[in-house]
Order: C-alpha cells, then structure tokens, then sequence
C-alpha cells in the first residue's frame, strides 16, 4: 500500500528526505474470461474489492453467484479472474476504465439507480454522536498516517462501534472494499449501521451506500447535489462537514 520515494522538501526543515507514498495502481477485472474494468486502486484486499464492485455495479446480487475470485498470477500486471455461477450477461461487458477519483453521474444515472434500491428502513442517530466517529476511523487509517494520500471508509454499528475498514486513493474504491467484505460474509443488506466516509459526498458514494442497505451517510466533506437527490430517494440520512462541534444535515430531515 506504501512506496518510500526520495524527494526535496523546501521552506521549513528544508532538505533531501523519503516519503511515504500511497501506491496507487490498475487492476484488471476479468469475469468469466472476459474483461470488465480497469480499477485504479491502493493494492490489497483485491479480493473484496472484486466483489464489492461487482456488487455496487449490479452485475451481481448474491455471494452464492461468485464462484471463486483468484489473483492471476501473472508477472507484471494485476488481474482478479471471478468464476460466476451463469454466464455474464452482455450489459456487464463494458469495459470501462474508472480511475481513482471518478463516478458515473447524471440524471439518468440517478434513474435506473432508483429502480434498483432496497427499502431501506430509517435509522435515527444523534447529531452529536457522529464526530467521535471520525476520531475513531482516524485512529484506525494506518496507510493514512503514514502517506497522507488515502481515503477510508468505515462501517459502525448504530452505537458506533467500528466493525469494518478499509483504505485506498480511490473513495469509491475504500468502500467497495468494505461493501465487498460485508457481501462475501452475507450480512447485507446493513440495516442498522453508519458509513462514515473521509472524502467528500459524491453520487457514487451514495449510490453504493443505497445498494448496500446504508441508512445514515456522513463525511467529512461536502455532499453534491446528486448525493443529496440520492439520499433522499433512497431515504438515507445524510450528515456532511463533520467537525468537532458542527455537523450539516442535507438528506433525511425530520
């Protein structure tokens, strides 16, 4: 997850140093031999990742259809192979490079998404009880301390307790991760806990908290206007701008 690279810092304690980096690099997804993405992603936790992906993307709905999710082995790219149970239906072969920073956004988007979205039950927290979630998530990203240059996304219980982690560059990218663990376990949909994101609010970070049954969303950053017509579709609580003693409610009001 970490390179050391030698670098020129300048001003203040100036000088040759070595920086942590955050690596970030493709991985090639390849369903029943065929290729579906490009991910450009933190390396490690492929596995969930896949899944999560495949998942949050609709190309499938239960654990039960995944029949293996391998490393490729091969010697100078990264490939995750996946076995379906069925065959992979034509819709599914797109394709598409998603780069770290990216979403699928548009009206259109928001549209087929809300055909696809469970009923999701409302969850009703305490305002002030979000802020000592980010403390906790804080604590946990390890990669982050040390690069500086990864996003995290944490699952909690509704009493906030942490109960699932992952890091990488891409946000998208962390969820999945943690989304895919939650799928390959069978515990979705995850009624009853909190996301809590260290990015911005985007459209794919609540479209994938929709799928996954997420009802209360809270970030550190600012929502977009898609998240919060998301959000309010799927009936998601959504929090943004957490702070120590501030927090803004966009979606989900009483």
């Amino acid at each position: 997850m970490i390179r050391k690279v030698k670098a020129q810092r300048y001003g203040e304690q100036a000088g040759r140093i070595e920086e942590s980096i955050a690596i970030e690099e493709p991985l090639l997804l390849r369903v029943n031999e065929q290729d579906v993405a490009i991910l450009m992603r933190t390396p490690g936790r492929d596995q969930e990742l896949s899944a999560g992906f495949l998942f949050t993307e609709g190309i499938v709905d239960e654990p039960g259809e995944i029949v293996s999710i391998l490393p490729s082995g091969h010697p100078t790219s990264a490939e995750s192979l996946v076995t379906l149970r069925g065959p992979l239906l034509p819709g599914a072969t797109r394709n598409f490079y998603r780069s770290s920073s990216c979403g699928v956004c548009g009206r259109t988007a928001i549209d087929a998404l809300t055909q696809r979205l469970p009923e999701i039950p409302p969850l009703r927290v305490d305002p002030a009880s979000l802020a000592p979630l980010v403390q906790q998530l804080e604590e946990h990203q390890s990669a982050f301390a040390a690069t500086g240059g990864l996003h995290a996304a944490g699952i909690f219980s509704a009493q906030g307790t942490l109960l699932g982690l992952a890091e990488d560059v891409g946000r998208h990218n962390a969820l999945d991760k943690v989304i895919g663990r939650c799928f390959l376990d069978a515990v979705l949909p995850l009624q009853n806990h909190i996301l809590v994101m260290s990015s911005r609010a985007s459209f794919d970070i609540l479209q994938k908290a929709a799928l996954a049954g997420i009802p209360v969303v809270a970030t550190i950053g600012a929502p977009s206007s898609l998240a919060i017509e998301v959000a309010a579709r799927a009936g998601i609580a959504l929090f943004g701008f957490l702070r120590p003693h501030r927090v803004t409610q966009y979606a989900g009001l009483a």
